[in-house]
Formats: structure tokens, sequence, C-alpha cells
């Protein structure tokens, strides 16, 4: 028991005198913030650890240094109006305020050992965040306005974006929920979708519906919405033309194949007998039995049933605004209908298992060439979700 304890207080021990090592290689290297991430939650953890005084000396260097670096920063960026320095100055405000934040709950920080008060100086930064905050946000509002007045989808997506921050930095900026809406309707690619047949055969209306139901493929997102229907006061930027161009249908076949089956089965047992026919004995005096086999047979066919469909087109990307093909891709897919079932002459005994399953089995009628091409269906999908999913429009 001894022996744990003294291997745990050395484990301890050996964390500790870690951790300020650890943080003596932030200081050297700049990394000011994480000495005083490290050196908060150890003195957190445990004021009275014995390395605390350490990393009461580390918090108070790494903080002077840090709040010093941002204070020279700040001068740096004072009187620049760009967009990127108001950013900066506004998150260097938040960054010396937070720290004071993490700090403020431990103080003082006393060297027990010396009676060492360590010094923090605290500045009341509500008015530099106040004014750098305002300062941002009009920055960003600005920016944003004249990224949408570009009119162009991609400088929309960007005032989205900038638009999003300003969100975030202040939920109830004057109309900010408004442009917000705009520049994500005017950033949207709408795509109208449409199904040319010029296979002459005809297609399902139900078929059809399908595949332009778009809902099922998972594809909108959030700069990307599909219309199966032209919609009033919507300018589509592209269109997707699924054409089929063949719809080819193979006859009903029916094929039998016939085995022959034969098999030993063993039907019992007899005593061995000797020439004159009495009963044989074993070593043991036991009388000897043999087993009796029986030699089965059985003609067994099997009977496939088989119809396919072929179908074949492709998908045409299109420019509506230029009138324009962009791209192509083959679309192709085939169904096979099969059903196997079986018939027997002869013993059951001789069949096989698989002899057996399909007995299980019996003619059904053959699809019609509507049914066949619904069947299809799930694979053009598939094909298509494929192609659209593998291929942006962007």
């Amino acid at each position: 028991m001894k022996k744990a304890l003294l291997l745990l207080a050395l484990a301890v021990a050996f964390v500790s005198c870690n951790s300020v090592k650890r943080n003596q290689k932030y200081l050297l290297k700049g990394n000011y913030d994480q000495a005083i991430e490290l050196a908060v939650k150890k003195i957190s953890n445990d004021r009275y650890d014995e390395q605390i005084k350490e990393h009461i000396i580390l918090l108070e260097e790494a903080y002077a240094k840090a709040v010093s670096q941002d204070n020279r920063r700040i001068s740096a960026l004072q009187g620049n109006a760009t967009p990127e320095a108001l950013r900066e100055l506004y998150y260097v405000y938040k960054r010396l305020d937070n720290r004071q934040e993490a700090i403020r709950p431990l103080l003082p920080l006393k060297n027990v050992e010396t009676g060492y008060n360590a010094h923090f100086p605290m500045v009341n930064y509500n008015q530099q965040l106040t004014q750098a905050k305002a300062n941002f946000a009009n920055s960003l509002y600005t920016e944003a306005k004249n990224f949408m007045a570009r009119n162009t989808i991609m400088d929309f997506r960007e005032a989205h974006s900038i638009l999003s921050e300003l969100k975030q930095l202040q939920s109830n900026y004057k109309d900010i929920d408004r442009l917000l809406d705009d520049a994500h309707f005017y950033g949207t690619d709408f795509v109208l979708v449409t199904l040319n047949n010029r296979s002459n055969m005809i297609i399902p209306r139900r078929l059809e519906r399908e595949l332009l139901d778009f809902n099922t493929y998972n594809l909108d997102d959030f700069w990307t919405v599909y219309h199966n229907e032209r919609q009033r006061d919507i300018q589509y930027n592209y269109g997707i033309v699924l054409n089929f161009r063949e719809i080819a249908f193979s006859p009903e076949r029916i094929s039998d194949k016939e085995f022959r089956r034969k098999k030993e089965i063993k039907t019992g047992w007899k005593y061995k007998l000797d020439r004159y026919g009495n009963k044989i004995k074993d070593e043991d005096g036991k009388f000897i039995k043999i087993d009796v086999f029986e030699t089965v047979t059985a003609r067994v066919t099997h009977t496939l049933q088989s119809k396919s469909i072929l179908v074949g087109g492709d998908v045409i990307y299109r420019d509506l605004q230029s009138g324009r093909n962009i791209d192509s891709h083959p679309l192709s897919t085939e169904f096979i209908f099969e059903n196997v079932f079986g018939k027997f002459r002869g013993d059951e005994r001789a069949l096989t298992r698989e002899d057996k399953r399909l007995l299980n089995n019996d003619f059904v009628p053959f699809p019609n060439n509507a049914q066949m091409l619904l069947d299809a269906g799930e694979d053009i999908k598939g094909r298509l979700k494929e192609i659209l999913s593998d291929n942006e429009l962007r």
C-alpha cells in the first residue's frame, strides 16, 4: 500500500513538473495565451499543489507579455479603416477582455512562501469593445451591400457569408434578416429539370413523376434548388434534360433444363451372413450388422422464365442564360425479370437441396411492358442520382 502511494505521489509530481516545463516552452515560443490557459487550469484544480508557485510566476509573465503584444497590435491598427483591420481590432479587444475574465476568479494570487502578490492589471474595455464592435458591424454591412450591388450569383453568395458573420456578431443589426434572405435567393442556382421521350415508346405517367420528383434524390443544397416545373418569378440559370432515346424489350422466354438424379439411400440394416446363411459374429461374440442401401432416381426439370428491358439515353446539362449545352452524360440501365421453378418425376429422395427449393416455386405471369419500365425506374433513378451527385453545376 505504501509503495502504491509513493508511486502515485511520484507520478503526480512528474505530471506537475512536466506541465511547468510545457508552459515554459509556450512562453519561449510566444504562445502566451496557451501558457495562460494551462496555468489557469492548473491553479483552478489545486491552489495548494507544490508546483503552483511556478505556475503563478508563469501566468503573471505570460499575461503581461500577451497584453503588451495586443496593445502594440492595437496601436498598429488604429486609424486603419479597412474591413480586415476593423475585424482584427474588434477581436483583439475581445481577446484582451476574455483573458482578464479567465484570470479574475483566481485573484488574488499569492506566493505563500515569499508572500509576493502576483500583479495582473485589469482594464475596463467596455467602451473600446462597444466602439470596435460598432465599427466592425458597420464595415461588414457596407461590405455585404457592396457585393450585393454587383448583382452576380457569386457576389450574392459572398455577401451572404459576410452577413452571416454580422448576424453572429449582432443578430438584430438593421435589416440583416431581409438582406440574408435576399442574398440567399439571388445567390441560388435554380435548376429546371425536364424529361424528353424520344424512344417511340410510351412512358407511364407514374414513372415520369417519380423520375422528376427531386425531393427523393436529396440533392438540394444551400445554393442549388431543382424544379421540375417552371415557376413564376424564378430565373433559371441551368437546365437538366433527361432524354430517353431507346427503350427495348426482349421477348418473353421460357427455357427448360432437364437433369437426371441418382442417389444411394440407406434404407435399413441386416445381419451379415456366411455362405451357408448363418449369422456372423464379431470378436466380442455379437452378430455383425451391415447397412442396406437402395438406389433411387428422378428426372428434374428446371424452368426459367425471363424477360428484360434496356433503357438508353443521356443527361444534358444546359446553361439557360446562354442557351447552350455545357455537359452530357450517358444514362443506360438494364432490368431483367427472372423466375425459376422446378418439376420432377421419380423418387423425391433423389433430389438435391436446390431441386427441392425450386419445387416451392411455380410459373408466374410475365410482367407487361409498362410494369417492366416501372420496375426499371429505380435503377434509372439510382443512375441519375449518381450522375447529378458526381457532376456539380459550378
